[in-house]
């Protein structure tokens, strides 16, 4: 698994553009004499394994899913497996996550007389914002690979190496953009009186949108509103009121509800603000990504397998939902599953954290995270 670990880390692929690492995961899963479906949505890969436990019966069917893609950055770690693609790297352990599943598919497949039932092995493109689950289900990843259940893993630094943390409920936000165009009459920065500013329109919206997580929404839930881009006029003409501004952010929320309040409440201040400043406001909300929200019975058993499998010591039903985004939630709402967290301990370098050029995923996770995998086909198709 390191060695795999390392090959992936070495050639990080974008999303959609896997064809290496797709390559390398077929070739890795044939070897072990595992049925494989390859091109799914461009560059996913499927891998079908039969249990042979209980004489061969067993008619449930369970996925487990890793994703490839790597992140548009320059890696700074100086590692002798960085990176060998200028402005490409891993740095969120999905070369991790692909090779614990390579490696608990190489076991189970030894292993086959431990289960009954079918084990769909996923490797899904372009979880990093390219809409890799979307286009898998899409291509018909559950008519093609029925599952009744399906699970995956995701590396957490700071929590305990091998610890595994599986939250009852919400996981991770849902992730969504949102922008606003304001647009008034332009005029000589010298002459304010004779345009409708757009840009004071704008300020005061980007102002007000605080109110929304501090006075609209239960102190008790959990929301964010954040201000990533502002384009207005031209550097070169600082002396010129323009009559465009566009604003554009993210928004990111546990529940449905808060996140239809969010939705509601940008669009709102923006019309109102612009209102008030005579000046005119489109806002655009998109949805991009549901809430990531384990169901209650497959978390349960998956916290069980972590415990049967890792030890009780080392397997937590809590951990406090991050607000950051996962496409996973898309398998989530098509099928029943749960989400862990493997921890993989403090970061080797103080900045290593994910999306940080200093992150690698540490090798020294891979067996707990293997071994957990090959516990939850055990804990629900165990012979």
């Amino acid at each position: 698994m390191t060695a795999w670990r390392r090959d992936l880390h070495a050639h990080p692929e974008l999303g959609f553009e896997e064809h290496r690492t797709a390559a390398l995961v077929a070739r890795a899963l044939r070897a072990a004499g595992i049925e494989v479906a390859e091109g799914i949505a461009g560059t996913g890969v499927v891998g079908t394994l039969r249990g042979t436990g209980a004489g061969g019966g067993g008619n449930r069917a369970i996925g487990l899913r890793a994703d490839m893609d790597a992140l548009a950055m320059q890696e700074a770690t100086g590692a002798p497996w960085a990176s060998r693609s200028p402005g490409r790297m891993h740095a969120c352990g999905h070369d991790g996550h692909t090779a614990m599943l390579l490696g608990a598919a190489t076991w189970l497949s030894a292993n086959r007389d431990r289960f009954a039932g079918t084990v769909q092995l996923i490797f899904q493109p372009a979880e990093e914002s390219r809409g890799g689950a979307g286009a898998m289900l899409a291509a018909g990843l559950f008519e093609r690979f029925p599952v009744d259940a399906v699970y995956a893993l995701h590396n957490l630094p700071g929590l305990p190496l091998g610890t595994v943390a599986v939250p009852p409920g919400p996981v991770l936000a849902s992730s969504d953009t949102w922008e606003v165009t304001f647009r008034g009459r332009g005029t000589h920065g010298a002459k304010p009186h004779l345009g409708t500013d757009a840009t004071l329109a704008a300020a005061a919206f980007i102002v007000a949108l605080q109110t929304i997580v501090a006075r609209n929404l239960d102190p008790m839930e959990a929301g964010v509103v954040s201000v990533g881009h502002l384009a207005a006029g031209h550097p070169e003409a600082p002396n010129v009121i323009p009559a465009e501004v566009l604003v554009r952010g993210t928004a990111r929320a546990l529940s449905a509800p808060v996140r239809d309040l969010l939705e509601g409440r940008i669009g709102a201040i923006a019309r109102g603000t612009a209102a008030s400043h005579g000046v005119e406001a489109s806002p655009v909300y998109t949805r991009r990504l549901p809430p990531t929200v384990n169901h209650a019975a497959q978390a349960a058993l998956l916290h069980r397998a972590a415990g049967a499998t890792l030890g009780s010591d080392r397997a937590r039903d809590h951990h406090p939902p991050i607000t950051a985004g996962e496409d996973f939630a898309l398998l989530l709402e098509a099928r029943p599953g749960a989400y862990a967290w493997l921890g993989t301990g403090d970061p080797a370098h103080p900045e290593g954290w994910h999306h940080n050029p200093r992150f690698d995923f540490n090798d020294a996770a891979l067996p707990a995270g293997a071994a957990l995998l090959c516990g939850i086909v055990e804990a629900e198709l165990g012979a």
